[in-house]
């Protein structure tokens, strides 16, 4: 049986999943929770599925050994290729709550007739969000472009000057674009840009990105269950990655909004 005080575990490919850890957060401040990074294997989006699977598997596995209440899959990738065998190992023991179904189901929710999907070149070619978009919305609307360059970019600090903007207005400017109601942000890197994004397109078209709305589906199926965490005083976060450089712990506060500590766990070891 799961207890309120415990622990929420997040995982992630690399360090893109702590935009999720930092809305889950704010989202729910007295939450505890339990981040690992698998930074030893980034990006996942280039790895098989049974690759992925596989380092999912594991990770789930530590959180749920520190006693986590419920795993948060921070990664698209992961999302995509090991939801279902998470099910099926984890789910009599424990919640699972992952990045593209939340997206799915809130993108749904506002009946748009056109909707824009950016994300990396892993995820857009999965099919995974046009095929669940279009099983709830048969006569939804949808483009679907990879944008491979937002991930470097973001990473290497390019968020809010020229460099970014020729990006942005190079992807997003696109025919396929024209018309649409709502975009979906489907990376956890791209709420970084979030509002460069939204300046380009305007302040009509809805943005909805996977950090926020998953934090929303965390605090969903922990009411559902009666495992919010009733203490009234800051939750405790730990962030382990499996490999540590001196790049990841600065890019960390980039995609976390302040300065954290990580702490190298050679899980694979």
């Amino acid at each position: 049986m799961k207890s309120k005080n415990q622990a929420i575990g997040i995982f992630d490919s690399g360090i893109g999943g702590l935009t999720v850890a930092n809305a889950i957060a704010r989202e729910l401040p007295n939450e505890d929770f339990i981040y690992f990074g698998d930074t030893a294997h980034l990006p996942y989006g280039d790895k098989s599925a049974d690759t992925i699977r596989y380092y999912s598997l594991r990770i789930a596995k530590f959180l749920l050994d520190q006693n986590c209440k419920m795993v948060v899959v921070a990664c698209n990738s992961a999302s995509t290729a090991a939801n279902k065998v998470l099910l099926e190992f984890f789910q009599e023991g424990t919640h699972i709550v992952n990045v593209v179904d939340p997206l799915v189901d809130a993108c749904v929710s506002l009946q748009m007739s056109k909707v824009g999907i950016i994300a990396t070149k892993a995820t857009i070619g999965s099919g995974v969000y046009q095929k669940q978009l279009k099983e709830k919305q048969a006569e939804l609307d949808i483009h679907a472009q990879a944008t491979p360059l937002f991930v470097p970019m973001i990473e290497e600090g390019f968020v809010h000057n020229n460099i970014s903007q020729s990006i942005i207005e190079k992807y997003l400017g696109d025919e396929g674009f024209k018309d649409m109601n709502a975009l979906l942000l489907a990376c956890t890197h791209y709420p970084l840009i979030k509002d460069s994004i939204q300046e380009y397109i305007g302040p009509d078209i809805n943005i909805l990105e996977s950090s926020e709305v998953a934090a929303k589906a965390v605090r969903s199926t922990l009411e559902k269950n009666d495992l919010l965490n009733p203490k009234s005083n800051p939750g405790d976060h730990k962030f382990y990655v499996s490999d540590l450089t001196d790049s990841f712990a600065r890019t960390a506060r980039h995609f976390y909004g302040e300065d954290i500590d990580l702490t190298h766990l050679p899980l694979w070891d």
